[in-house]
């Protein structure tokens, strides 16, 4: 019997001939990643137990991204916390503000994971990696262990592969095929199938989807509990990621005789644009339905949102108009690159132009509403990883999610509506 990719991924790193969902691996991570705030919490940890060095700090990638602006004393001083903890431990790789971005977002732009690769992060948006065929793998609070040893024991999931067919209609987005899987995973919905702790393999008509297409369809079945999300490289991903990798790497495809908890399959074609109610990302309705509802508030941008491609769609609906005067409305870039890329294109102008307020590359409102809040009342459309309540700072804020083009021609609009009659055709960015 043959083997998933996510368990070759965990067979080769933990030095087995094959293993099989259930089995426990203590596999050596190609890298570790931790995120700035946790960094504090992990080395207080370690430290209490005398625990001064760590095991690998040549393959530790620490990113400045949940907290960017400093808009508290509290940010700052953990900010001047990071700086010290990456000299003390000896991390090279240490992304400050402004250097990087979304840490699931720039390591792939810049070819720092790349298809094959497998690393441990305290992150779960760590399945980004599956958009480029890679495996990030989330440690939670256990990256401390993973920081003091260079790795943990890890459970092999079950896996689930999700045959993918059709194209999608000219208005869909990748996020609006995003919120109608996570309908179709919650219960009562099409598939009946708990992604908790699985390993989700998209297969089929996978070659049409771009790097951005694929770092947004990782996102709602993380929401839904998946452990893993993978794509199985297409010729276009290896080909960037020839061009711009750090390390030399081998892609990884299932077998063809792999065995999987379930079979699913899904045609695009059928998909029309979402809006995902306020409470869960599996509440994904069609756009049609809550069309009129006022909004306050829109942002554009997260790990799910904050690629290039996305930008250049919200360019296309903004262009040469302004956002509702009772709106604010927030862009961040995902990473470093494409703010600079957004300027020199002219993207930014635009942006600036229809009104919004444009943040760094990073989280944004993502992180807790540290910037962007709502008060308690306000209406927001987003295209954030999840709308749980107090997502945004306030848990009497009603969150709707959106694609980018929702968001903002629902910004423009000062209510929600259906982005098809403002958009222009997309052109999608390669690969």
């Amino acid at each position: 019997m043959g083997m998933t990719a996510i368990e070759k991924a965990l067979a080769s790193r933990g030095g087995c001939a094959s293993v099989r969902p259930g089995d426990v691996v203590e596999p050596i991570p190609d890298a570790i990643m931790i995120h700035d705030n946790v960094v504090i919490g992990a080395k207080q940890e370690l430290d209490s137990i005398g625990i001064d060095r760590i095991a690998a700090p040549e393959k530790v990638i620490m990113v400045s991204d949940h907290e960017v602006l400093y808009g508290s004393l509290g940010a700052a001083r953990m900010g001047a916390f990071n700086r010290a903890a990456a000299a003390q431990w000896g991390v090279e790789q240490f992304y400050d503000v402004g250097r990087g971005g979304h840490g699931h977002l720039f390591p792939i732009e810049r070819g720092i994971v790349v298809p094959g690769m497998m690393y441990f992060d305290n992150d779960r948006h760590a399945t980004n990696a599956g958009a480029v065929g890679a495996f990030g793998l989330r440690m939670g609070a256990e990256i401390s262990r993973v920081l003091a040893t260079g790795t943990n024991w890890v459970i092999v999931p079950k896996s689930i592969r999700l045959d993918v067919s059709g194209a999608p209609g000219f208005g869909v987005y990748p996020r609006d095929i995003g919120f109608f899987l996570a309908k179709q995973f919650a219960p009562g919905g099409r598939f009946a199938c708990d992604l908790d702790y699985m390993a989700l393999e998209f297969a089929g008509a996978t070659d049409q989807f771009s790097m951005a297409a694929r770092v947004a369809l990782c996102s709602s079945p993380t929401e839904m509990g998946a452990y893993s999300v993978f794509f199985p490289p297409s010729a276009a991903i290896i080909d960037y990621a020839q061009v711009r990798a750090k390390r030399p790497f081998t892609p990884i495809y299932a077998d063809d005789d792999a065995e999987y908890e379930a079979r699913l399959s899904i045609d695009l074609s059928e998909i029309e644009p979402q809006v995902v109610r306020p409470g869960h990302v599996s509440r994904a309705i069609d756009v049609s339905e809550v069309a009129g509802t006022r909004v306050d508030h829109a942002f554009i941008g997260s790990c799910a949102s904050g690629m290039w491609d996305d930008m250049v769609v919200t360019a296309e609906v903004l262009r040469g108009k302004r956002i509702a005067p009772h709106v604010r409305m927030f862009i961040a870039p995902g990473t470093e690159d494409s703010t600079k890329r957004a300027i020199r294109e002219g993207l930014m102008e635009i942006f600036v132009e229809a009104g919004a307020v444009m943040l760094p590359a990073g989280c944004g409102p993502c992180n807790e509403g540290v910037v962007g809040p709502l008060d308690g009342g306000e209406v927001s459309i987003s295209t954030a990883t999840a709308n749980l309540p107090g997502k945004f700072g306030n848990k009497d804020a009603k969150l709707y999610l959106g694609s980018p083009a929702t968001v903002a021609a629902s910004a423009i609009a000062g209510k929600i509506v259906d982005a098809r009659a403002a958009a222009p055709r997309r052109s999608e960015a390669a690969p």
